[in-house]
């Protein structure tokens, strides 16, 4: 089928180079300080009036396609700028033209023009459309984006969490148009994962910081993820298949009032096929989205002389998800170990896991102003999660050594070569759960602005009501050689056993408020920004204030360069998770109660970085570099297993994390975006019951990071894009099951996966232009490549106890080199 695929592919390739023979124009317009110009206007005139036109980006970048014709000329304009018209001669298939604009001089006497440009704030953005493009083994996330900043690491590409400079995934804040979203909360794997909450079609300001974030910004100890959802003024759509799901997309608006609406469809039985363990996968994954604002308050007809009402803008937010996933496991077999201390490990399954996660958001807003100074806003949101994960798994497994199955390169391939194998251990296990979650949260805030001149203020105050029911029953038993582990000659132990019944109800208020002021000269620019957070949880009666402040520093030199520096007391109360205390009793059977005396964990940030805007090669570039410092006492010390999260319920630990990160953001080609990312990292924690353990490695400590997204396209064919996202992270440490020392060490997390667009519209081809073809904007095709390479990763391990006691660590690998084909098409 694949080929097929590629022969069509090809096939409409000829077919686009044999139509009516076109030009592309391309470059950079730039000032006499060599700054790109933003906006400028870009047409090409012929004998009968404008041919093509179009305008600048953020860059200066330009690019057109036009029908080769006699006697064209190039013209760019700006308010500000002379107006420059360049004649195109013997026009080739592909012309670069860069041009320099002077200001006018007649206009520089009426307004002062500066040519400083820099992001302000610790906030960093991100363009969501290049989500369309990214190879993405989850179906197209934002999460893949950030995966590639500076600081921030993923290990396990069939889930889109992701940590952040040492913390865990729940460290981290999301917010869409303002209001903090959740997860489910019983997700033990990225098999289970379904989609994001949120849907890239429908974003459009996307910031994220990976610390020293203000005090506008939630109770989380690592990040922040800012999202606002688009407008759009009129009809657009979009819809897309692949062998990994499928979406649809509307949306539709005028000057009062807009719609959208998104629909996606995720199943990874594709992905999951290629993991080792073979048997019957079925995950089925649907979210459907819809975003509508529309404006009061402004259809009244006026009187002579009466002041015009300011407009309220009303808004409703909606998502129901529903994650189902089913498996009926069958055989394992795999080799673990160096080559000459080759194991091999052969699993036979009989059984099945059933799990749902049902979840339900709704959020109803309205904003507007009270004065020309003044915009407050009030937001009233709900949160509905029904979780339920069953299995009952039996399995028989045969622990051998030797054997070990190398690729020509030498890494273990995760096959086994049973000519020369040694039985070492046989045994049994049996694996139980049925878990049930039903959480509810509702959120009354109220938050508002004032602008006055060269200062901001703004506020904010919240109050949240949370509702939980949580039942646990879940074991394991293991027997190998006939006796049951552990080996009690007294009585028969359960490997693992926990069970509790919880219910939850409590209150929380929060407020903030934060001012900035800007201070400008010839010489520089100042943005001071101070702020802070309080906080108060009924159920552990705990308040909690949280001060933050920022700085930047914007010299007026001829290069651009900006410094920034973030610091602040950070508090992250618990939710839920972090409550659950566990006592074992005497038949071993750990039971969970919550604890009601355990304290917000408390963090220190001190971040300071700078970043340099430079243009090289005759493109825009942009260094950043941040080092961190992150202290962190009355810590809930934790354990992750996959993308489980599992706390011990206690503020039983301290630890710090410091590193640096350095970014650099640039069109290595132009008008397409490209990044690379490195850091270094120390994360360190210490147990306040165990000194003796001293220092050892955090759960998500990742020494070094290095990550890549590169964008490509050759010069005479724009419309084909190529993409390729490179991550190199240092594994992760772990320990050997009921140890609390980290004392081993994953391999690192490798991975390359490339992708392939070929993009047709009204520019590019000529049948795009016909009346048939009036509604659709841009239909494209893609082939995406994961893990070209092939590498092995693993992100957990199954122990194993023979007979003697002794444990071997068994990895639990993701998935090889895999193949995606996308068929997108825009509508308009």
């Amino acid at each position: 089928m694949m080929h097929r695929l590629l022969h069509i592919l090809c096939a409409l390739l000829i077919a686009s180079s044999l139509s009516a023979r076109t030009v592309r124009l391309y470059g950079y317009i730039t000032d006499t300080d060599n700054h790109g110009i933003e906006l400028a206007n870009v047409y090409v005139q012929g004998l009968n009036g404008i041919v093509e036109g179009t305008t600048t980006n953020k860059n200066g970048y330009y690019d057109l396609m036009i029908d080769e014709q006699d006697s064209l000329t190039l013209v760019i304009s700006m308010v500000g700028y002379v107006t420059t018209q360049m004649p195109i001669g013997n026009a080739k298939e592909v012309l670069n033209i860069n041009a320099q604009m002077p200001t006018d001089a007649q206009w520089l006497e009426e307004v002062e023009v500066r040519g400083i440009k820099h992001t302000q704030g610790t906030m960093d953005r991100i363009d969501a459309a290049t989500t369309r493009v990214m190879p993405d083994a989850t179906g197209g996330s934002i999460e893949s984006i950030l995966i590639t900043f500076a600081g921030v690491n993923q290990n396990n590409e069939l889930s889109s969490q992701y940590n952040v400079r040492g913390g865990t995934f729940d460290e981290n804040e999301v917010y869409v148009n303002g209001i903090e979203v959740h997860r489910p909360l019983l997700i033990r794997s990225g098999q289970q994962e379904g989609l994001s909450f949120v849907n890239p079609e429908m974003a459009q300001n996307v910031q994220f910081s990976a610390g020293g974030f203000s005090s506008q910004y939630g109770d989380k100890m690592s990040s922040v993820l800012d999202i606002s959802y688009k407008r759009p003024d009129r009809f657009e759509g979009s819809l897309s298949a692949s062998l990994l799901g499928a979406s649809v997309y509307v949306g539709h608006g005028d000057s009062t009032y807009s719609q959208m609406h998104g629909i996606r469809y995720k199943t990874s039985s594709y992905l999951l096929g290629a993991m080792p363990t073979t048997g019957n996968y079925s995950p089925n994954f649907l979210d459907y989205q819809t975003y509508v604002t529309w404006q009061v308050g402004n259809k009244a007809k006026r009187q002579v002389g009466e002041k015009a009402k300011r407009p309220w803008t009303m808004s409703f937010l909606g998502n129901v998800s529903m994650n189902d996933y089913g498996f009926k496991p069958d055989s394992l077999s795999e080799s673990f170990g160096g080559l000459e201390n080759a194991k091999n490990l052969n699993i036979w399954y009989e059984g099945q896991e059933k799990d749902r996660f049902l979840t339900a958001f709704a959020a109803l807003s309205a904003q507007g102003h009270v004065s020309k100074e003044v915009n407050i806003g009030f937001d009233l949101s709900g949160f509905y999660t029904n979780e339920r994960e069953n299995f009952d798994i039996t399995a028989e497994y045969v622990l051998s050594s030797g054997g070990a199955s190398t690729s020509a390169s030498g890494q273990q391939t995760g096959q086994v070569d049973n000519t020369t194998t040694e039985s070492l251990a046989t045994g049994l296990f049996h694996q139980h759960a049925r878990n049930r979650l039903e959480a509810g949260v509702v959120t009354l805030s109220h938050h508002g602005e004032w602008v006055h001149e060269n200062n901001e203020l703004i506020w904010g105050l919240s109050g949240q009501f949370e509702l939980i029911n949580d039942h646990i029953s879940e074991w394991e038993w293991r027997d190998s050689a006939g006796y049951s582990q552990p080996n009690n000659e007294q009585a028969m132990e359960l490997y693992y056993s926990m069970r509790g019944d919880s219910y939850m109800r409590s209150g929380r208020l929060q407020a903030y408020i934060e001012n900035q002021h800007r201070w400008e000269t010839d010489k520089c620019k100042i943005l001071f920004t101070i702020g802070g957070r309080l906080n108060w949880w009924s159920y552990t009666n705990e308040v909690l204030a949280s001060p933050r402040a920022s700085v930047e520093f914007i010299p007026g030199w001829k290069r651009d360069f900006s410094f920034r520096l973030a610091t602040g007391l950070y508090y992250q109360a618990p939710f839920y998770k972090e409550l659950r205390d566990t006592v074992t009793d005497a038949q071993g059977v750990t039971r969970i109660q919550l604890n009601d005396k355990i304290k917000a964990q408390r963090s220190v940030h001190v971040v300071a970085g700078f970043d340099y805007y430079f243009r090289g090669f005759g493109r825009p570039f942009k260094l950043t570099t941040e080092a961190y410092y992150k202290y962190i006492d009355r810590m809930i010390s934790y354990t992750v297993d996959n993308v489980r999260v599992r706390y011990s319920g206690e503020n039983d630990a301290h630890g710090y994390v410091v590193g640096a990160d350095v970014k650099l953001y640039g069109e290595l080609v132009p008008g397409a975006d490209s990044w690379i990312s490195f850091g270094l990292m120390s994360a360190k924690q210490q147990l306040d019951n165990r000194p003796d353990l001293g220092w050892m490695p955090s759960p998500q400590e990742q020494r070094y990071s290095f990550s890549m997204l590169f964008q490509d396209y050759i010069p005479k064919i724009p419309q084909m894009l190529f993409h390729v996202k490179f991550i190199w992270n240092d594994g992760l440490p772990f320990s050997a099951p009921h140890s609390q020392a980290q004392s081993f060490r994953m391999s690192p997390y490798r991975r390359i996966d490339v992708g392939i667009t070929y993009a047709f519209n009204a520019k590019t081809a000529k049948f795009m232009r016909a009346e048939s073809a009036k509604h659709v904007k841009e239909w494209a095709l893609q082939l995406e490549v994961f893990n070209i390479v092939d590498w092995h990763n693993v992100n957990s391990y199954f122990w194993v106890t023979d007979g003697n006691g002794y444990q071997w660590a068994s990895p639990n690998y993701l998935t090889g080199r895999m193949f995606n084909f996308i068929i997108r098409v825009d509508l308009k």
